[in-house]
């Protein structure tokens, strides 16, 4: 009887749910880590009197210029989703720093290989989570729609401009294909980008700073702007003409 008995309770043991932490240890003490760098390196930059924004702008005019430049900016670019940094001010600055054919060529390397990285953040943080309620309902509906139609989706939320970084980690939390991923992002970014980077490329060096300092956007050449304008409203129609032509089972 008593070996029944323990052997009952070895059972239930085994098949009791653990508990969140038991399962997650790993990916909490990565996330503090996490925020514990970024909180190092924001009190650095307090510290020696720069808010990110300066601190960012000074980094970058310290490099314009150098042989190295182009390499340590889409470092910087690749990196960025660590700090949240706005992905549209680097776009801006690459075409100031590179003229609008680099500054657009670097910048998107810079971006995607970013995307890649908080996707991959995003996906070893979701990883189980989903999977351990499958009762999730709505949410578990959403990303298996998101999976299955990955690449429309995320085209559709880079032609209409939803947070960058918000986009990447979502879908690395939901675990869409990475490959589908990058090539929607490059596809989908691509008039936002040069948008962005003939918008660095048009203004002058007291306007850059101007708009990292203090957030004030730069007076440009109405011949510029309007090219930019037209990048906008193509990038939101070809949004609105793919969501049309998408299946009707599309997230």
């Amino acid at each position: 009887m008593m070996t029944k008995a323990a052997s009952g309770t070895e059972n239930a043991a085994e098949i009791a749910p653990t508990s969140f932490l038991s399962r997650h240890w790993q990916k909490l003490i990565a996330l503090a880590l996490w925020l514990l760098m970024a909180g190092l390196f924001i009190w650095f930059l307090r510290s020696n009197g720069y808010s990110l924004t300066e601190g960012v702008f000074t980094l970058l005019a310290g490099i314009a210029g150098s042989v190295w430049g182009p390499l340590l900016f889409m470092l910087i670019y690749a990196l960025r989703p660590l700090t949240f940094f706005s992905a549209a001010l680097l776009t801006i600055a690459a075409g100031f720093l590179f003229g609008p054919f680099w500054g657009w060529f670097y910048a998107t390397i810079g971006a995607n290989a970013g995307a890649l990285l908080a996707f991959a953040i995003g996906r070893y943080f979701g990883s189980g989570v989903l999977e351990e309620n499958e009762s999730a309902g709505m949410v578990q509906t959403y990303a298996r729609r998101m999976r299955e139609e990955s690449f429309i989706t995320i085209m559709i939320m880079r032609l209409i401009f939803l947070p960058y970084d918000l986009v990447n980690y979502l879908a690395g939390f939901l675990r869409i294909d990475w490959r589908a991923f990058l090539l929607a992002s490059l596809i989908g970014s691509f008039p936002g980008s040069i948008a962005f980077v003939l918008l660095g490329a048009a203004a002058s060096p007291e306007a850059i700073e101007s708009l990292f300092r203090t957030g004030e956007i730069p007076a440009l050449d109405w011949r510029v702007l309007a090219l930019s304008v037209i990048m906008f409203v193509a990038s939101v129609g070809l949004s609105l003409y793919v969501k049309r032509r998408e299946p009707n089972s599309a997230a």
